[in-house]
């Protein structure tokens, strides 16, 4: 048995009928130069052969009897890869717009808890480059749940499932795999039991994640006695906090690496990552003014970071580190804003030690946490005042060398993360091979008009281009000043932290 994180089964526990906690991939392939179109059988046969280079494929949850702990990663002894494929033929006259509104509508949907967490759709029948004689192609709707991997995870394991060779390998049986038997109720409870012994001051929040709607009330009641102050909630409201629904939207931009390199290049002592990001404050800054939205504040993002090492790491499994950042959207000239994040970032002193994501589910267990974010959005305190932050962003490295599968050349993938209550945008950024993708998960009852993205995105990297081409070069070598929302991450985990400890001691009492 492999016990959850704090942190990855907090992933389970947020999940709800409208926010689905799994993240979703979209890979294009281009077949064309095939001599027969890639069937669906042997794709299956495929990925039979590979499946033992990622093990939580074959994994299902153990749940622990009242929630005493968290739930187990075991061998599923009825594992059948059968019941994580679907297959979908688009016919030769769809697009990728018919795609994507399909991708839409299956991560839309939650993966069944009963089953190793994971899901692909192979969608064949369309073509390329969105003409009729297009090149032929099929893709993969890939859906991971959150509690098994992150972002940075997730491009590993596709990585090891794909090929590096345009020439088809041989597809060999797959290996033979024995599941370990499945643990007794009577160890899991001792397992539980001997947990609890060790971090006894849990037992209280366990036995109140068992009696939910108690709880609910309790802490409803508790968390109104809580002084929060005003800075913790010091992010501006936008059109994209507000409670939303089960539907999804995604809209994908391509930009050439090239270009971003250049960017970096002109300003001087700025990464690659303050390249990215000042494209997207760009892009939101432009659809806001277009929405009539209050511009007058910046925007605050949260920027998740991975945490893995060389001598301490998984293939799976949540690894990650955040911080809340400025986006400097108040600056008007938009290469100065890449400098101010840059800043923000990285030469500002709070910013430089990022928040632990386990600060957090250090002080309290997932099942609280998660129930405390259930709150957050139930009690629509994002309507009511300021929201902590306003979106996540993640710019997730991907390889810059070509990757097949049975010949057929990846082209292109886009991204969908999960969207969670009074969160209606997230922002993933891919590069693959020359290109980065800013992906926008979307749910369309609450940003309205996302297809304008696509366009903000290309007149904003113009705009950007052009205002660095006019900055003077003495600037680059002048101090930025220190602004306020700098303290804003320390200050708002300590706040945190301070309520936290003030909740659980009331609850001791």
């Amino acid at each position: 048995m492999r016990q959850l994180s704090e942190l990855d089964a907090s992933f389970l526990y947020l999940e709800s009928e409208n926010a689905p906690m799994h993240i979703g991939s979209i890979y294009l392939f281009d077949a064309s130069e095939r001599e027969a179109p890639l069937a669906f059988s042997t794709f299956i046969a495929y990925l039979q052969s590979r499946l033992h280079v990622v093990p939580v494929f074959r994994q299902r949850l153990k749940e622990i009897p009242l929630r005493l702990g968290r739930p187990y990663w075991i061998d599923d002894p009825n594992f059948s890869i059968e019941r994580h494929l679907a297959y979908v033929s688009l016919g030769e006259n769809s697009r990728e717009a018919d795609l994507m509104t399909l991708a839409s509508k299956i991560l839309e949907e939650p993966l069944k808890r009963n089953r190793p967490l994971w899901h692909i759709t192979f969608v064949d029948g369309f073509r390329l480059d969105g003409e009729k004689n297009g090149k032929a192609g099929f893709a993969l709707i890939v859906k991971l749940h959150h509690a098994a991997i992150d972002a940075f995870s997730g491009e590993e394991i596709i990585g090891k499932l794909l090929e590096y060779t345009p020439k088809p390998q041989p597809i060999n049986g797959p290996r033979p795999w024995q599941p370990r038997p499945e643990p007794s109720e009577e160890r899991v409870m001792i397992q539980a039991g001997a947990n609890i012994l060790r971090t006894p001051w849990k037992v209280t929040s366990r036995t109140a994640s068992a009696m939910e709607a108690t709880a609910k009330g309790l802490i409803q009641k508790q968390l109104r006695k809580i002084p929060l102050p005003f800075p913790l909630f010091s992010a501006p409201k936008s059109p994209f906090n507000r409670q939303i629904t089960a539907n999804r939207q995604i809209v994908s931009a391509k930009v050439e690496l090239s270009r971003l390199k250049a960017i970096k290049a002109s300003l001087g002592d700025v990464t690659l990552n303050d390249v990215v990001l000042g494209l997207c404050a760009e892009t939101l800054q432009r659809y806001l003014s277009e929405q009539g939205a209050d511009t007058d504040e910046s925007l605050i993002a949260m920027t998740p970071i991975s945490v893995r090492s060389n001598t301490l790491r998984r293939s799976t499994g949540n690894q990650m580190s955040a911080m809340l950042l400025d986006l400097a959207t108040k600056e008007q000239n938009p290469a100065r804003r890449v400098r101010r994040i840059h800043w923000n970032a990285v030469a500002s002193e709070p910013y430089r030690e990022a928040i632990a994501a386990d600060r957090l589910t250090e002080l309290l267990p997932s099942t609280m946490l998660a129930l405390s974010a259930r709150l957050y959005s139930e009690l629509q305190i994002a309507q009511r005042y300021q929201p902590v932050f306003n979106l996540p962003i993640t710019n997730v490295p991907g390889p810059q060398v070509p990757l097949y599968l049975q010949g057929a050349k990846l082209v292109q993938q886009y991204n969908a993360a999960p969207l969670f209550d009074s969160m209606g945008l997230v922002i993933v950024a891919v590069s693959y091979q020359g290109s980065v993708t800013l992906n926008f998960t979307i749910c369309p009852d609450v940003v309205a008009q996302g297809d304008s993205f696509r366009n903000h995105v290309c007149d904003s990297l113009n705009a950007i281009e052009e205002a660095t081409s006019t900055l003077d070069p003495d600037e680059m070598h002048t101090p930025l000043m220190e602004t306020q929302s700098q303290t804003l991450a320390d200050h708002a985990m300590s706040v945190m932290e301070g309520a936290l400890k003030k909740l659980m001691g009331r609850f001791k009492r």
